[in-house]
């Protein structure tokens, strides 16, 4: 290979212009071409993608048929009309779906997190993946396993919250998922994780800002979900935009080389997030040029640039003996090896018949419904008001109820409205018109138009309001965007969004007239039932205190209504559980369930603990713990159990938790950490014995020689519902 060539592996660009469509007909396009034979592109990102930033629509835009035919063109030119006859690698973004239209939208990252269940996000994984194969694609952005301690980031929503144990075992789930890393399987992706890493602790809640953490927590906290899963097969590594002590993510060779390759004998190849490359000279000024640039990030261990303007500067770079050409073909070998793997040089061509039937089938139709039914967290249930009776007239009001795109979340294509389930199509659909009075409102931002009396009046002449309120990340062709698709917050727009990739808050407070909406709906003296859509915990303060039911779905992806309603009337026992904490006031952020010794006390003006705590959550039955044990299996080895009792009517889920405290350790530990949890499933009166193995990584610390032992010394093993609902206590003692 020249030069030119093995650059060209190493570039991945912006792909929804490779291809071209007229009618029914689709085939490269010219830029595509004129990419291919002067800078020999081996990799290309969001080909299929539609959304406002890319303006590809429904109309103009890629259906599963089509994007397989899109595909098959842009790898046909590869492979029979350059040189070398390449492939092309495809990545995809897919943290809650495949990015495209008509693909399956599953609820968000902080959705999929409040399921607690590995099981279920293995089989979401499997057909994310799948979805992405049958159209052409090879590469899977996401999962998203920032560690996320700060509700003003506008990302909160993608991740899978604030604990570290929780996030890197649905992050396995979901690598496994995705094939393990088996590329040679039809149905496998590279699962690209992103960010690394502590992206999601930046400075003030600024989307890219610096992150303060130190050397031992990164070890402790920010570390081990990626770790985790590349152990479970991941093979890509997406950087982050921050840097750490003053040191960008991207150009940050301990992170990329030692840590990832050299201690973790990481097998894949590393990319950088878009233009963040470019972001070594622009935006953190340590260096002077794209060319400087280009050389600190491939020589840290970035093997492929996406955007790939930096990266187009390598040849001057090795010929000024700014790179060696040995760092060049490190990076080349790591990206065909896996080419090579996925069989793309023999078998680069889909079927885009079998795309047609295979994308969002219903058997991946009911699967979005699962989880978001499992993702849906009930948070309040005064005098057990849910469920409700099927025989009741309800106002169904608020900006959320019946807004398609403000239930799905960032990174979602357009999407045929007949697809998407809203809470007022949920309702509808157990109910008959004569009981259903629907008002919007008012808007999630906009202040001009409401009409808070009308919701007034219909809730008036119900026997009930379900008041559907929260936030949006849903993108519109009013919004200006980055160049790294991130939008920029206006005042200019009268648009939704108020979460999502560069929407970060300074405050968390409903936006708009919704709290106006709510004291108003209220006021009517009928019971209100009000229900949160949302990509960041919110304030709930005032629903915490007046609603007689509250619940948050976050953004529950296409089938969100269903599964809303089905919990509405019991016709599905809620069991999600919070994987963030719920603050009561900005002030106390961070406000995580497992900061370090000493736990702090309480503020002038209010508790310093949360409204509602990380692992919360309610269901409409009971459940007892009872009768636990400890077994020493060896030296360093625990097995706890106990059992489990639905002491209630109803059958139902219950998330058991096992929490760890070192009682005394060389360096600071958490007040408490999550070490295992496992949902269960009880009938009415049916009890289970629930065990979980603690091993010597459970019981072991970053000492102050920054090694990993377990020391000995009493340790207490905590058995609840939650962070702060406690049911069992117990000790051990290690030797």
């Amino acid at each position: 290979m020249t030069l030119d060539e093995k650059i060209g592996q190493l570039r991945c660009l912006l792909g929804w212009e490779m291809y071209e469509k007229t009618g029914n007909k689709i085939s490269h396009s010219s830029k595509f071409e004129e990419l291919i034979k002067t800078q020999h592109i081996g990799m290309f990102w969001a080909v299929y993608r539609a959304d406002p930033w890319t303006k590809k629509t429904l109309i103009n835009g890629l259906n599963p048929y089509s994007a397989a035919g899109a595909g098959n063109a842009i790898q046909r030119y590869a492979m029979e009309k350059t040189r070398l006859g390449i492939p092309i690698f495809m990545a995809e973004e897919a943290p809650h779906g495949h990015m495209a239209i008509g693909a399956t939208v599953f609820p968000t990252g902080i959705g999929q997190a409040s399921t607690w269940n590995t099981d279920l996000l293995q089989e979401m994984g499997a057909v994310i993946s799948k979805e992405i194969r049958v159209q052409g694609g090879h590469i899977s952005y996401g999962p998203v396993i920032d560690i996320s301690r700060d509700p003003r980031w506008s990302r909160v929503e993608e991740s899978f919250g604030e604990d570290y144990v929780l996030s890197a075992q649905l992050a396995t789930a979901i690598v496994k998922g995705n094939g393990g890393g088996r590329l040679q399987e039809p149905n496998s992706t590279i699962t690209t994780l992103k960010h690394f890493i502590a992206y999601g602790i930046p400075e003030g809640g600024h989307n890219g800002n610096s992150a303060i953490v130190g050397k031992r927590e990164l070890q402790e906290v920010f570390l081990p979900p990626f770790e985790d899963a590349i152990d479970a097969g991941a093979l890509s590594v997406m950087t982050a935009y921050n840097s750490i002590d003053g040191v960008p993510c991207t150009s940050n060779k301990e992170l990329l080389t030692d840590i990832l390759h050299h201690d973790w004998n990481f097998k894949g190849f590393t990319i950088s997030d878009l233009i963040s490359i470019d972001g070594l000279m622009g935006n953190h000024h340590v260096a002077g040029s794209l060319e400087d640039a280009a050389a600190l990030a491939i020589n840290a261990g970035v093997d492929v640039d996406l955007g790939g303007n930096a990266f187009a500067e390598l040849e001057k770079a090795v010929k000024n003996k700014k790179v060696n050409i040995a760092t060049i073909d490190t990076a080349v070998y790591r990206v065909l090896k896996l080419k090579f793997d996925m069989g793309l040089f023999e078998n680069p061509y889909v079927d885009p018949v079998l795309a047609k039937e295979v994308v969002r089938n219903p058997g991946h139709i009911a699967l979005a419904r699962r989880v978001a039914q499992e993702s849906v967290v009930l948070l309040k249930n005064k005098n057990g008001i849910l469920p409700l009776n099927k025989n009741l007239k309800l106002a169904i009001i608020g900006p959320n109820a019946d807004n398609p795109y403000n239930q799905l979340g960032d990174y979602t294509a357009p999407q045929e409205r007949s697809d998407i389930k809203t809470v007022l199509d949920g309702i509808k659909s157990k109910l008959s018109d004569s009981q259903i009075e629907y008002v919007k409102g008012c808007s999630i931002r906009d202040t001009l138009h409401a009409e808070i009396g009308k919701a007034v009046e219909a809730a008036k002449r119900s026997d009930i309001a379900v008041v559907v309120v929260g936030g949006s990340s849903a993108r519109d062709f009013k919004t200006d965007y980055l160049e790294t698709g991130a939008a920029i917050a206006s005042t200019q727009t009268l648009s939704d969004m108020e979460s999502g990739e560069g929407f970060d808050r300074a405050t968390l407070d409903l936006l708009g007239k919704q709290l106006d909406l709510l004291k108003a709906v209220k006021s009517t003296g009928k019971p209100v039932v009000v229900i949160y859509i949302q990509g960041r915990p919110l304030n709930m303060n005032w629903a915490d205190e007046h609603a007689d039911a509250l619940l948050t779905a976050w953004y529950p992806g296409q089938e969100g209504g269903s599964a809303i309603a089905d919990i509405l009337f019991g016709d599905y026992n809620p069991a999600g559980r919070l994987p963030i904490s719920v603050p009561r006031h900005e002030g106390q952020i961070p406000v995580y369930y497992n900061k370090k010794n000493p736990r702090g006390h309480n503020y002038v003006e209010m508790s310093a603990d949360p409204l509602y705590s990380f692992g919360y959550g309610l269901s409409y039955t009971r459940f007892e713990y009872k009768d636990i044990k400890t077994v020493q299996k060896d030296k360093y080895s625990f097995e706890v159990s106990f059992t489990l009792k639905n002491t209630g009517s109803l059958s139902g889920d219950e998330v058991a938790q096992l929490y760890l405290r070192d009682e005394v350790a060389s360096v600071v530990q958490p007040v408490k950490q999550l070490k295992r949890f496992k949902r269960v499933h009880l009938a009415p009166n049916e009890e289970k014995i629930v065990s979980f193995t603690l091993t010597a990584h459970d019981l072991s610390i970053i000492n102050d020689k920054f090694e990993r032992v377990v020391e000995s010394g009493l340790f207490t093993i905590m058995i609840g519902a939650s962070s702060t609902d406690i049911k069992l206590t117990i000790q051990i003692e290690v030797e």
